[in-house]
């Protein structure tokens, strides 16, 4: 979101550097004041510009905590269940949830963990309408929940869930294996054998740094060895749409990845 000051500034700023989607991003806490007016407004002015919207869930709201957490497991689903409020205002095609933690299980038992409570969240979200899509995210860490195959396994259990390829991540638990396009349209091809018709491909993308096959942090376009020409070749080969959102640290890095995924958009 380029401003928080008001839903017609955010509106006018996107417009401006060219954007055609944005996600919506609570993953530090729901920010939106006065929320539901906010949420409306945006919508609104988003529905009418064809920018297309998404929300981050914030970072706590994981999935499948251990039965001894139940705390926890309440309090991600209360914010889980508030994010849908917000992305149903706003018109959201996505919310993107984090798919949790191994916690010392074996992945099988962790992933039935997070199958079960997405089902419960579904049935809790059903009776509000707040029923929106949920997209499952790829994760950075090697050795914990969250590789491309989780969450197309996810994905394929439930056709309201989608995955969410965020190719830094898989970048750096490759250990930089992301640099030709037959890789990135290896992922591609999964991910589109598990989603309904039309969906959109949703896309996280900026470089990365990485040590022993984790994550480290974001980097500004360039500085690191993700590039985005080998995703706009792969992404030629489906006829399935792609919503693709930069999470570069700056502007700059933005309009990089921009330059080379999509035409330039004029302000209107």
């Amino acid at each position: 979101m380029p401003s928080r000051e008001s839903p017609e500034a955010a509106i006018e700023l996107l417009l401006e550097r060219g954007y055609s989607a944005c996600e919506i991003d609570f993953e530090g806490g729901f920010w939106m004041k006065p929320e539901w007016e906010w949420a409306a407004r945006f919508g609104e002015l988003a529905k009418k510009n064809k920018i297309a919207l998404s929300i981050h869930a914030p970072i706590a709201a994981v999935l499948g905590h251990l039965p001894r957490d139940e705390a926890k497991r309440k309090r991600a689903f209360g914010m889980i269940d508030h994010s849908a409020g917000v992305a149903t205002a706003v018109g959201a095609e996505l919310l993107v949830v984090h798919p949790g933690y191994l916690l010392g299980r074996e992945r099988e038992a962790a992933l039935e963990s997070v199958a079960g409570d997405l089902a419960a969240l579904r049935e809790r979200l059903e009776p509000k309408g707040r029923t929106v899509a949920f997209g499952v995210e790829v994760m950075g860490r090697v050795r914990e929940l969250g590789t491309p195959e989780d969450v197309f396994w996810l994905a394929a259990r439930f056709d309201w869930v989608r995955p969410v390829l965020d190719f830094a991540h898989m970048h750096a638990v490759t250990d930089g294996g992301f640099t030709t396009p037959d890789v990135f349209a290896g992922v591609l091809e999964a991910a589109d054998d598990v989603m309904e018709p039309g969906a959109p491909f949703h896309v996280h993308f900026s470089d990365i740094a990485f040590a022993n096959r984790n994550e480290t942090k974001h980097l500004p376009y360039g500085e690191g060895t993700l590039r985005a020409e080998p995703l706009r070749t792969a992404l030629r080969r489906f006829k399935r749409p792609a919503t693709v959102i930069s999470e570069s640290p700056n502007e700059e890095s933005h309009q990089a990845v921009k330059a080379i995924l999509a035409p330039s958009r004029k302000r209107r």
